[in-house]
């Protein structure tokens, strides 16, 4: 089988890829950041009268607008009518105190998203800490699994229960895995990098897809250094151990087919596009291994030039430059 299982490399990639010495430096420990999630599920599945969600909103406005799109209403009364109907919902109900009992205590996840601040407001000090709000959206039916933009985060807890969910979002299997308490924060932070990660839309060949997805896994691995690989991409432990593995012949691949410039959109889907997994390479290759690719890439590059800060690379869109003074050429191993 082209992708060899190795128990070592299992024990190597889940236990030291990125939690080893990950502490932030005190001149990053040390920025003022202070993070309180709000709780927004709580008053609103208590609402028992249309009165009580209109208090609700009137509390919330900012979050009414832009994660409940108020304004897509035509009136009060057509914003506020469904909201009652699925806030007394008995279904829905279950799946909130399910979603609320799960994150009982989302300690972990404010101190993630604190040192992830902090980073940002060392490197970019005009970033300001966007309130950050849970909600339970009915799978979909009020709202977003995630919500970020400049000045708020919303995290829909229901989607990220995990596997002993009651109820399930509708998705592939590959997709579902994504939906864990532990990949909330990664995933949040991700979308997050699109605000800083600058794109040249001019190029869209493999390579400057591949290596654009790389500068995002780079950036959150960068703001969120004590979470492993296998959280940010939404890889298995063993995936890890085994692209890590055959790295060599992954590269190989690209190189041999001579992909990395290919601007087909049919076959740049297939390294970088959602897929359960990529059999042009082998049936065990996970899907967006293109992605993996680039942000090891990426890596090299910084590795390379630690003089490079992270808002240099977020806004380098030279993706030749980075992918030729990475040096990048895993060798294959027996």
């Amino acid at each position: 089988m082209y992708y060899r299982f190795l128990i070592l490399a299992i024990l190597v990639f889940t236990f030291g890829c990125g939690e080893k010495g990950c502490e932030l430096p005190k001149e990053i420990a040390n920025i003022p950041v202070d993070v309180e999630i709000e709780r927004l599920e709580k008053p609103f599945f208590e609402a028992e009268t249309k009165a009580d969600i209109a208090g609700f909103i009137k509390d919330n406005p900012y979050f009414a607008q832009q994660y409940l799109q108020q304004g897509e209403y035509p009136s009060d009364s057509a914003f506020i009518n469904p909201l009652h109907s699925l806030a007394t919902n008995k279904a829905l109900d279950s799946l909130a105190q399910q979603a609320m009992s799960t994150f009982a205590n989302m300690q972990e996840q404010e101190g993630q998203l604190e040192g992830a601040f902090k980073v940002l407001k060392y490197n970019y000090p005009e970033f300001e800490v966007p309130q950050v709000k849970t909600f339970v959206t009915g799978l979909g039916t009020l709202g977003n699994d995630l919500y970020v933009s400049d000045s708020l985060i919303v995290f829909g807890i229901d989607y990220f229960i995990g596997p002993e969910a009651k109820y399930r979002p509708q998705a592939y299997d590959y997709i579902l895995n994504r939906y864990e308490p532990n990949k909330m924060v990664p995933a949040a932070m991700l979308l997050l990098s699109n605000r800083f990660n600058k794109t040249n839309f001019a190029d869209r060949t493999l390579l400057a897809e591949m290596i654009g997805m790389g500068k995002a896994y780079y950036f959150v691995k960068s703001v969120l250094p004590c979470v492993p690989d296998s959280l940010i991409i939404s890889y298995s432990d063993k995936q890890i151990a085994d692209v890590f593995h055959n790295e060599g012949r992954i590269w190989a691949h690209f190189i041999e087919k001579e992909l990395l410039f290919d601007k087909t959109p049919f076959v740049v889907n297939k390294y970088i596009g959602e897929r359960p997994n990529t059999p042009e390479i082998d049936a065990t290759a996970p899907g967006r291994v293109g992605t993996w690719v680039g942000w090891q890439i990426v890596r090299k590059y910084m590795e390379r030039n630690p003089e490079v800060t992270l808002p240099e690379l977020m806004a380098e869109t030279d993706y030749r430059k980075i992918f030729e003074e990475s040096k990048y050429k895993p060798e294959k191993k027996r």
